[in-house]
């Protein structure tokens, strides 16, 4: 019962976008407009807001003139392809984000070193990290094997993935209440020992939030990746390719940006399989 709710709520909240997209559509300025003097308001002409049904419908469209594939199989293909990049790049970054966590808290001066560059690093813009990926990538060749271009969007996703993780599985490890470490400490337990039979567990109810973040940042790192490289095959090269397409058929456009969205949901759904799990008998949230 609980889940048939969630998915009605789920299906509910999409009607009412569409709903407040038409009625916008509706009701706005088909120039856009200004508040106070600031131009906050978007266009609604059909250019720049197409009804919902004119995207829906362009997914049975082929994809060009005179060919037997439809966008919506591109589509799909795309977002297939960009959701594998995503997960090598969401794996990869929870791997290193928990060593990350599990270093910090076994020695304090790592974390007062590490830390601030850990929050640093998030505000490098990706878009122009993208190319130096791409560049320093194409030069490594070990025994034979060449660096795939691919591998240069999954990088780019795990830098997104690993902070959230890092900084969630901190807390979490840092969570049991001294009481706690003091009575494993009587028993002689080791800190090794005290990491995997105290600090993991409790900081579970941490690091499946963490995760979900890491999930959808590994996305958004695959997808601007694709974008900046020019990647074939992916959701990001079909936003660029349908977005040339934009001032003659502007709901084509729509049609990848949807894919995009269609990945972030597919990458929230295998957290949440992951949630399903280790958080059996757990409480779902932390309460400090």
């Amino acid at each position: 019962m609980k889940r048939f709710r969630r998915v009605a709520l789920f299906v509910t909240s999409l009607l009412l976008v569409a709903v407040a997209w038409e009625v916008y559509k509706l009701v706005g300025p088909e120039a856009g407009g200004k508040i106070f003097g600031w131009s906050l308001l978007p266009r609604s002409n059909d250019r720049a807001m197409p009804h919902v049904w004119e995207m829906l419908s362009r997914y049975a469209d082929p994809e060009v003139r005179g060919s037997d594939r439809q966008i919506w199989r591109v589509v799909l293909a795309g977002a297939w392809f960009s959701f594998r990049l995503a997960l090598v790049g969401f794996v990869v970054g929870t791997f290193f984000g928990i060593c990350l966590a599990v270093l910090m808290c076994r020695f304090k001066v790592a974390e007062r070193g590490i830390l601030p560059y850990l929050v640093v690093s998030q505000t490098v813009p990706l878009i122009a990290l993208a190319p130096l990926v791409v560049s320093w990538g194409g030069k490594i060749e070990v025994f034979g094997w060449s660096w795939p271009r691919w591998l240069s969007a999954s990088v780019l996703g795990a830098f997104l993935a690993f902070f959230p993780v890092a900084v969630g599985a901190l807390k979490g490890l840092q969570s049991p209440p001294a009481a706690s470490i003091e009575l494993m400490q009587s028993y002689a337990a080791s800190w090794t020992q005290t990491l995997f039979k105290l600090r993991f567990p409790a900081s579970v109810p941490f690091v499946v939030p963490a995760l979900k973040l890491a999930a959808s940042s590994s996305v958004i790192g695959v997808v601007v990746a694709e974008i900046s490289t020019g990647l074939k095959g992916g959701i990001g090269r079909l936003i660029i390719e349908y977005a040339r397409a934009a001032t003659s058929d502007p709901a084509k456009v729509f049609t990848a940006v949807f894919g995009a969205a269609l990945l972030g949901l597919a990458m929230a759904g295998f957290v949440a399989l992951a949630d399903m799990f280790m958080m059996r008998n757990r409480p779902k949230e932390a309460t400090t």
